[in-house]
């Protein structure tokens, strides 16, 4: 594909960048600068993670001072400001990790290029994408084409910058591409990663480590940015017995570095005995790492590539429109759980020793695409799940509704301690409404959504109502936001009734007049 001239978001891009490098005032201002500042961007996968944490502050930020208001900042050129800037980022990152230079396109550009897509000007976060790719872009279109948008190089960086600030289950977010807008530009940027770069890429096993091949390779997962680390006697117990049978986390920086060591491609490795399936789906999946093997190698391989490329072929098709595998009326938990504060009178340490432990996996479980039940863990690590799930027992059983909460959303997925799923949904229920009869917002917002839902319980609109009132009462912004535009159109509603009633009654009483009218002129 031949090189497309630079648009007018390609200097903006660059002028960004620059003016933040020699720290020169943004045009218009930005704001956090100051913290943005603090995020140390050096263009690295791992700085997406502080940003992510920086717009979650954010959010905490807006919502304790009321301001959470997406329209009224959306408006405002500081925010707007800062909100292109990071999404500049965001792309010129991914574009390093194709070893590509960011290519910019505005709707004008997106529209003309890809008309399958229905660009809406209204919307902020669709005005402009980036094409990370365009030399590699054959690699991953192969046997795509223009309508499989979601295989293309293309990256609309606004939209989890959006959806991070402003998500929750009643501001959903759909991506042009199709599929759920992924919650941060860490989980983002790493679904879009070249293959060789991929956190899930099975690392080439040689003949002299086979005896540690079943240990590892199972247990190898990225379960987010270290290694699960050893937190309380307790359930560091579990944690520290993966460390002593050399089972690893590895951070998804490490792996990447390991996965392109080109020493792991060497003739042990590549030898009868090690074309294993794993290995063969890595060559299909990135045709660039047979280019350092011999003909006899590559002979090797065809065979085994022409018997599992067609069903590796209907996988992709399978999984190009990639499902988050947690529901959002959990996942919107979560992310209450770090950004609404509620101070706890007990139970606080053992929460926060669970939390170490249950965050990890559940960073891990974001980056998969596919459900929960199907995401597998060696017995080790489900065995700290169990020890932190203990943990969050303990604490709820002290007065704890954080951990009330997070045990409840684990007992109705579950996958919590119950013996079954019937017994844990009946747990969990009983700990949401336990939390939310303590007067927790984030309780009984997750109640009144679970009555709407009918999650767990009847569906019950009444009691949905009630609980989101309540919800509302305790401080809850969204909540809050909720009820007034519900009473904003029950005020409507009732307006429409009794201007209906008058018509009616004008009507009716002008009936009457011309009744009696026709009746004066008979008896005249």
């Amino acid at each position: 594909m031949s090189a497309s001239p630079l648009t007018p978001l390609d200097y903006i891009a660059a002028g960004y960048w620059q003016d933040f490098l020699v720290n020169r005032p943004i045009a218009g201002g930005i704001a956090y600068e100051t913290e943005l500042r603090d995020c140390v961007l050096d263009e690295s996968l791992s700085s997406l993670q502080r940003v992510d944490t920086l717009l979650s502050q954010i959010r905490r930020d807006l919502i304790k001072t009321g301001n959470w208001d997406e329209d009224a900042l959306l408006t405002d050129e500081r925010y707007r400001n800062l909100m292109m800037f990071l999404a500049f980022y965001a792309g010129q990152v991914l574009a390093q990790q194709w070893q590509n230079t960011p290519h910019w396109y505005g709707q004008f550009e997106l529209r003309k290029r890809y008309p399958i897509w229905s660009l809406s000007t209204d919307d902020f976060y669709q005005h402009m994408a980036v094409l990370y790719s365009e030399n590699n872009s054959a690699n991953i279109n192969a046997n795509a084409n223009i309508n499989d948008s979601a295989s293309l190089p293309i990256f609309f960086a606004l939209e989890p910058i959006g959806f991070r600030l402003f998500g929750h289950v009643d501001r959903p977010f759909v991506a042009v591409q199709g599929g759920q807008v992924a919650s941060g530009l860490y989980q983002a940027v790493s679904a879009r990663l070249p293959v060789a770069n991929n956190d899930y890429v099975s690392t080439i096993i040689t003949q002299d480590n086979k005896s540690n091949v079943a240990a590892r390779m199972a247990p190898q997962v990225d379960l987010g940015s270290s290694s699960i680390e050893s937190n309380s006697q307790t359930v560091g117990t579990s944690v520290d017995s993966l460390i002593e049978q050399n089972i690893t986390v590895t951070p998804a920086d490490d792996l990447n570095k390991a996965a392109l060591n080109k020493n792991a491609l060497n003739k042990n490795a590549l030898n009868k005995n090690a074309l294993n399936e794993a290995t063969v789906s890595q060559m299909i999946a990135d045709p660039l790492a047979n280019k350092d093997l011999s003909n006899e190698q590559q002979g090797e391989i065809k065979p085994e590539l022409s018997k599992l490329e067609p069903a590796l072929t209907q996988t992709k098709l399978a999984t190009s429109v990639k499902p988050s595998p947690t529901p959002e009326i959990f996942s919107q938990l979560l992310i209450e759980l770090d950004e609404i504060e509620r101070p706890q009178t007990a139970g606080n340490a053992e929460y926060q020793q669970a939390r170490k432990v249950l965050d990890q996996f559940e960073q891990h479980v974001a980056k998969q695409f596919k459900p929960r039940a199907q995401i597998n863990f060696s017995e080790n690590h489900l065995a700290a799940k169990k020890q932190a799930l203990l943990k969050l027992q303990e604490a709820a059983h002290a007065g704890n509704t954080a951990a009330m909460l997070r045990l409840a959303m684990y007992e109705l997925l579950g996958e919590g301690l119950a013996a079954d799923k019937i017994t844990g949904t009946e747990a969990g229920v009983e700990w949401v409404k336990q939390a939310a009869s303590k007067d927790d917002s984030r309780a009984q917002r997750l109640l009144s959504k679970m009555y709407y839902q009918g999650v767990g319980v009847v569906q019950d609109i009444n009691n949905g109502k009630y609980w989101l009132e309540q919800a509302a009462q305790n401080g809850h912004v969204e909540a809050a936001s909720l009820v007034a535009q519900w009473q904003q159109a029950q005020a409507l509603i009732t307006t429409q009734k009794q201007e209906q009633h008058s018509i009616k009654r004008y009507q009716l009483l002008l009936a009457v007049v011309l009744v009696v009218a026709v009746l004066i002129l008979i008896i005249v």
